[in-house]
């Protein structure tokens, strides 16, 4: 996830309606929020490798795209990367050994895929799985929702064609981070629900498994604080970066079983039309949408009871 910057309070203003006043107070918040936040030229260690060398059959290979989330911007140890993280985590419930291979990029937006995939495929990988996580930075630089959805499929179509299953991982919710003041919070909370809802149908009629990454971290500060947090107070610190991993693996999981349909066992599931699905997911974090048999306007939930 990138840093809040001017464009994000633009962009929001611009979509919720305010008034120039406000406007200004959203700038204003920003570039306090920037302050706040910060950056770092720390890189975490590549979590590039086999997982589960030790289990028996082929190793399923998995490519991970995206931003500085999937990256693990802040993270200093090799297990605490949203690269090992997956790879342990697949490989342990799957019972075979997982290649990872993370094209993130610090910074990258939507449109970074296709080089993204470009690059795997160039050295010789060939996914069997690939996992998704990009959007906040699409925000950030005032990327149409419309047009970032559209990117995001022409990547996830394009994975399908190399017979590839895909895990999109919709865009967090901007509200749960504190840096962020009101009402620059609640505007940015609008344009991330808003991305999401674009983004969990495009995904989904592309062929891809979307899991709602909406507010996963906020129900647990009862229990953790702001351990789920990192130093920049933006980016998720180790304990937030493997609680995303886990919903991302469960996706993965499923889809390596059943592909991007929810079948029976995987309860509770049930068929709405795409948009509604979308507009419940962008609300509640850890559900899982994927194609429904109805039609390509239809989708199958998975709701995650909290």
């Amino acid at each position: 996830m990138p840093s809040p910057v001017r464009t994000t309070a633009r962009a929001a203003a611009g979509t919720a309606g305010v008034s120039f006043g406000t406007y200004v107070v959203l700038i204003a918040q920003a570039l306090l929020a920037r302050r706040r936040i910060g950056t770092t030229t720390d890189r975490p260690p590549s979590g590039n490798g086999l997982y589960g060398h030790e289990l028996a059959g082929e190793p399923i290979h998995c490519l991970l795209l995206g931003d500085s989330t999937m990256v693990g911007y802040g993270m200093r140890t090799l297990d605490q990367t949203p690269s090992a993280l997956i790879g342990i985590g697949l490989s342990h419930v799957l019972g075979l050994p997982v290649q990872i291979r993370n094209e993130s990029v610090v910074g990258a937006r939507s449109s970074d895929l296709q080089s993204q995939i470009d690059a795997a495929v160039d050295e010789g990988h060939k996914p069997q799985i690939a996992i998704i996580l990009v959007g906040a930075n699409d925000i950030t630089h005032q990327v149409p929702a419309k047009r970032s959805a559209r990117r995001l499929a022409g990547a996830v179509r394009r994975l399908r064609a190399m017979g590839t299953e895909v895990v999109v991982g919709s865009v967090p919710d901007f509200g749960t981070i504190k840096p962020l003041p009101v009402p620059l919070r609640t505007v940015c909370r609008y344009w991330s629900r808003h991305l999401a809802k674009r983004q969990t149908v495009a995904a989904v009629e592309a062929g891809a498994r979307v899991v709602s990454l909406a507010d996963v971290l906020e129900p647990l500060f009862l229990v953790k604080g702001d351990a789920l947090f990192g130093d920049d107070r933006f980016h998720p610190s180790a304990d937030g970066y493997a609680t995303m991993a886990g919903f991302l693996v469960d996706a993965a999981v499923a889809q390596w079983r059943h592909g991007s349909r929810l079948v029976e066992g995987e309860e509770p599931t049930e068929q709405m039309p795409l948009a509604e699905a979308a507009e419940w997911a962008a609300e509640h974090g850890g559900t899982q949408v994927a194609p429904a048999p109805r039609g390509r306007r239809f989708a199958a939930v998975l709701r995650w009871r909290r």
